[in-house]
């Protein structure tokens, strides 16, 4: 029965505010009627009715302010409250002969959006017995003019259902809107723990395999010395010399792969900044993928860091290789700070055949099979990664009018480390430089190509 609910925080401030406009309302209605229309109210008795609603309202917002969720018997407590409130008011204005006796209804309404039916059901039932008792025992109205009688209740009929449609309608269209929001905030939760579940099963595969695969490179290495160290003295060899060069290079990184495999799911990335990091990152690359035209355009930003370098690595090495498979002629990769200087992007663009239409949308939310032979898996990783990071990946076509090329940009927060260029004053303005520039289209200041 004490469940605590995710939208009673949002009830209970509307609560509070209704409480409020209907305490200004009660002292706005007492003084037309006293004032304007001659009736002679019980002020005194009203007005401490009116007092005791006013201090509940300030315990209320004090409640409000508190972090701690709200529960469905707070909810119903305060709906109790406002319905007495109101019982005694109209007990000391003429019971059920009261035109605002009606509004019992937009309170009962209101508690039928928030709360379960069967704390529903507790507030109808004090509602009926309210208005039972009403009709039997009131203070009756004291009028100066009483054949105007029937004229002050017509008025008072037509305020009370302006009042009852005004309320029912906002509060109920606020709560559904809520509802709306909290349903479309589950569906995304769900859908990012289904991704979650998919990224984890193919980490769990991935670590399976690289574990199944250290034992052959184990082997491929030593063969490979073994080769080397016959090359030295066996002529028919020695014109294979650089491919075994080669071969022990391409070893060395599918070791230093495993090892940095091992050591991040035994200790948390590093924090480095874009500039220095990104020159090793790239040098590693270049390594896997020698016969590829790589470029590296402007200057990266080298004031502020990144909280996870290892997995922002494996981000744009699977950005990259995408890239060199589609285009082994031209592909470029930029990074540079956004102009608020709190995000970091960086472009990755290829001169490849472009995005394929039936592809455009599946591509980063599962594994799909692409024209060039591959899977999609580690599209797909890298954008579970990018979303565990804060950031997010969009893949477009260069030339959106005859599709060739793709732009892949991966933005990502800057780490916050009092190190970035919010924290320092006219580093946000040497930042942009360089990005503007690339923007216009300017020659790059630090440009890097290897054939």
């Amino acid at each position: 029965m004490h469940r605590i609910t995710n939208t009673g925080r949002v009830n209970l401030g509307h609560l509070f505010w209704l409480r409020s406009f209907a305490i200004i309302g009660q002292l706005g209605t007492i003084a037309v009627v006293q004032f304007l229309f001659g009736v002679h109210l019980p002020l005194p008795a009203m007005l401490l009715v009116i007092a005791l609603e006013v201090i509940f309202n300030g315990l209320t917002w004090i409640r409000v302010a508190r972090e701690k969720p709200e529960s469905n018997l707070e909810l119903f407590g305060q709906i109790w409250v406002d319905l007495g409130a109101l019982s005694a008011l109209l007990f000391l204005s003429g019971g059920t002969t009261n035109p605002f006796v009606s509004l019992y209804l937009p309170s009962l309404a209101i508690a039928a959006a928030v709360l379960p039916w069967y704390l529903m059901a507790w507030l109808a039932a004090f509602a009926a017995a309210c208005y039972a008792v009403l009709g039997f025992d009131s203070v009756p109205l004291n009028l100066d003019n009483p054949a105007n009688l029937f004229e002050y209740y017509r008025a008072g009929m037509w305020v009370n259902f302006m009042v009852s449609v005004g309320l029912i309608a906002w509060f109920v269209a606020r709560m559904s809107r809520a509802l709306r929001q909290r349903d479309a905030a589950l569906g995304d939760a769900q859908e990012r723990l289904l991704r979650d579940e998919r990224a984890v099963a193919l980490g769990v595969q991935a670590a399976t395999v690289a574990h199944e695969i250290g034992t052959p490179l184990s082997t491929i290495a030593m063969l490979a010395e073994e080769l080397r160290d016959a090359a030295r003295t066996d002529q028919g060899l020695a014109p294979y010399s650089a491919d075994i060069s080669l071969l022990e290079q391409q070893m060395a990184l599918c070791t230093s792969a495993l090892a940095r495999l091992r050591s991040r799911a035994s200790s948390p990335g590093s924090r480095l900044t874009v500039g220095e990091w990104l020159a090793s990152f790239v040098e590693q690359w270049r390594l896997r993928h020698p016969h590829v035209k790589f470029e590296r355009q402007g200057t990266p930003p080298d004031h502020v860091s990144l909280d996870d370098t290892v997995a922002v690595g494996q981000i744009l090495t699977i950005l990259l290789d995408n890239a060199a498979r589609a285009s082994r002629d031209h592909v470029t990769l930029t990074a540079r700070l956004t102009e608020r200087a709190d995000t970091v992007e960086f472009e990755v663009s290829d001169a490849g055949p472009g995005i394929p239409p039936a592809l455009r949308h599946s591509l980063g939310t599962m594994p799909v099979d692409s024209t060039q032979g591959g899977h999609g898996v580690g599209l797909y990783l890298a954008f579970s990664a990018a979303t565990r990071l804060h950031g997010s990946i969009e893949l477009r076509d260069i030339n959106e009018t005859k599709p060739r090329g793709t732009r892949a940009v991966l933005r990502l927060p800057v780490a916050d480390d009092g190190q970035s260029g919010a924290g320092k004053p006219g580093t946000t303005q040497a930042a942009a430089g360089p990005t503007d520039a690339n923007r216009n289209g300017s020659a790059p200041t630090n440009t890097e190509k290897q054939a």
